[in-house]
């Protein structure tokens, strides 16, 4: 089975090395091969990930021009993980947030060709070191979004993803328009409209250690903007 651990960055310079030492470390059965999206980060990520690649062909990289989005690099990964057949996609984030060892259980659940979020909020609330302002934050925003879409899904803006590519197939990329919170919200959406399920892997969150968070006003406006028009989408089937 071959995997795509697509993973965005912008000034993860910090961060990276030790992510995929450990993504390549895991006793796996799986060619799993990883691909990094970088937004032209300017304290030289993406210097880093080249490097890495001249001793590692496992290793991608696809440089962007300037910070286009966390949204937008998914897309491009989707686009990759299609055209080069790789059985499954998973999203991840470049900060040591998600622990790499959940990676092997989100691809075994996935093999029953379901969507599956790592999930900080299925036995409650598993978040390590995160502000209370931001955790409260995060959890009204999945309660909102729950509400609005009906999805029985209790972290619908998680980034730590597995997707099977025959679902990614049958996704029309190029109207994905989302960004942050939103672009999860909205994947999870359309699956679901398509009639594929989703479940979910309680995993432990830890907030990052290294660098700054890229949670801005832009990205929250965003996604309480956004839940609504998902929710019509689903009504009338226009995905």
């Amino acid at each position: 089975m071959k995997v795509i651990i697509a993973i965005p960055t912008y000034n993860e310079n910090n961060n990276i090395s030790i992510l995929l030492d450990r993504i390549f470390s895991l006793n796996s059965s799986y060619a799993i091969e990883v691909l990094i999206i970088d937004d032209n980060s300017p304290d030289g990520t993406a210097n880093t990930v080249k490097n890495l690649i001249l001793s590692n062909e496992k290793i991608h990289i696809i440089e962007r021009k300037s910070k286009l989005g966390l949204g937008s690099a998914y897309c491009q990964a989707f686009r990759w993980a299609r055209v080069k057949d790789y059985d499954y996609l998973i999203q991840m984030d470049a900060d040591l947030s998600h622990n790499p060892d959940d990676i092997l259980e989100l691809l075994e659940k996935a093999k029953l060709n379901k969507v599956i979020i790592g999930s900080r909020y299925k036995t409650g609330v598993n978040v390590v070191n995160w502000p209370l302002r931001r955790l409260i934050l995060s959890y009204l925003a999945n309660v909102y979004a729950r509400v609005i879409t009906g999805l029985k899904v209790n972290d619908l803006t998680s980034g730590f993803k597995c997707i099977p590519v025959s679902i990614l197939k049958s996704l029309n990329i190029d109207r994905i328009k989302s960004e942050g919170y939103s672009f999860q919200i909205e994947i999870n959406c359309i699956c679901n409209n398509l009639g594929f399920q989703i479940d979910e892997v309680p995993i432990i969150f830890y907030d990052r250690t290294n660098g700054t968070s890229k949670m801005s006003k832009k990205i929250i406006f965003e996604a309480i903007l956004r839940v609504p028009i998902f929710r019509l989408k689903k009504i009338f089937k226009l995905w």
